[in-house]
């Protein structure tokens, strides 16, 4: 099948956040917006068959859990990343981040610390923060325009308060995905000072196809110590485009903390997810895997455009090869501009509406994050805007 990934879908009037947000977050609605991290792709034909087939039936009653839900989703981390895990280690969860913020409340007390790993996505902040825990930074280092973990900076933060570390894996803005040695090591650090690990994997299925030897690796299939101390959040939402229908997954193999974190969700009257999204998640796992490798085709053709534009055009802006997702982090140092001065030339004289680099922490200043999963017309059109904002 072909898919027209270059149509260009009018989402006015559809309380998109990416435009209903604009002039909260950017002073003006004439912006393009390319930050928030959904596709403006088509939601694919066999997710919007599975809903308008469930459509036919008129009562959109109390609907149970589908019997052959979690095994679907078994037998597709089975299949993309060889990954052999127990329906009874799954649950249902109505979205990542309120999950981290769940996982925050079930497993740790106020004051107690928890790590994460700067610069990363902003809601991992927020669900320390927000819930009176202890916020800890192990930032990331650039190396080689990779980034890697710091383990020694990380042993030097560990103190007896030190309870969880969330993990962006793959990692979110900068795109890379963590090779067995780095989640060996961080595996051996957490289960020696028995500090539990909550893996953020929503990117997983998204591994670009620039380097055929980049493969994906579950935090929790790197050894058994892995498995027992920490807790995988997966979902269908970013890699088809339905972040809208609120539909994520839990593993965690180890059996007790399998029971409290149900419990509570239980006590919590969260453990069930909608008509829609039963549906939806189906069909995903049962006809998705060849619009998915085309879809991160498109998206990998993207990122080279926009890399070598930069490039050729504006070198003073230096990308981070992803090797996961449709995100890029743009280094823009060279530019000479302060954090906020940098955010109103993309605003203001580029036209651009782009994540400032500061809300990701610490390691984020004079840096830009850049969504790249759209027609690439619409590309052109931004990385035209920013040239001519720069030297026209």
């Amino acid at each position: 099948m072909n898919y027209n990934f270059n149509e260009i879908i009018n989402r006015e009037n559809t309380d998109a956040i990416k435009l209903e947000k604009r002039k909260l977050l950017f002073g003006t609605e004439e912006v393009l917006p390319l930050w928030v991290a959904d596709m403006d792709f088509r939601t694919p034909d066999f997710i919007l068959n599975a809903i308008k087939k469930r459509l036919e039936h008129p009562i959109l009653g109390y609907t149970t859990t589908p019997a052959d839900f979690f095994k679907l989703f078994a037998a597709w981390t089975q299949k993309l990343h060889d990954w052999q895990i127990e329906t009874e280690w799954t649950g249902f969860i109505p979205g990542i981040v309120p999950g981290l913020a769940f996982t925050v409340q079930c497993f740790t007390k106020p004051g107690e610390e928890v790590i994460v790993q700067p610069p990363v996505y902003h809601p991992f902040m927020n669900v320390v923060n927000n819930n009176g825990r202890n916020l800890v930074y192990n930032p990331l280092q650039e190396v080689d325009g990779k980034f890697e973990m710091d383990f020694d900076d990380l042993r030097s933060k560990i103190t007896d308060k030190t309870k969880m570390l969330i993990l962006c894996n793959p990692h979110n803005p900068g795109g890379k995905v963590w090779s067995l040695e780095t989640l060996r090591k961080l595996d051996a650090i957490c289960a020696k000072h028995k500090i539990l690990v909550i893996s953020d994997e929503i990117h997983a299925d998204m591994v670009l196809p620039g380097d055929s030897r980049i493969k994906h690796i579950p935090f929790a299939k790197v050894s058994q110590t892995a498995a027992v101390n920490s807790v995988t959040f997966m979902s269908p939402s970013k890699t088809f485009n339905m972040p809208g229908l609120k539909t994520s997954f839990y593993v965690i193999p180890n059996s007790k903390l399998y029971q409290q974190f149900n419990s509570y969700l239980e006590a919590s009257e969260i453990t069930s997810g909608n008509i829609f999204a039963y549906a939806a998640t189906a069909a995903c796992y049962v006809e998705g895997n060849h619009w998915r490798k085309a879809m991160l085709h498109y998206v990998q053709e993207n990122v080279d455009y926009v890399v070598g534009f930069l490039n050729k055009y504006i070198p003073q802006i230096k990308p981070m090869l992803p090797e996961a997702s449709f995100l890029l982090w743009l280094d823009c140092r060279a530019l000479g501009m302060e954090p906020d001065e940098l955010h109103r030339f993309f605003v203001q004289k580029a036209g651009l509406g782009l994540n400032q680099g500061t809300i990701f922490g610490p390691g984020g200043e004079y840096h830009m994050r850049l969504n790249v999963a759209c027609p690439k017309a619409i590309l052109e059109q931004a990385m035209t805007q920013l040239k001519n904002a720069l030297f026209v």
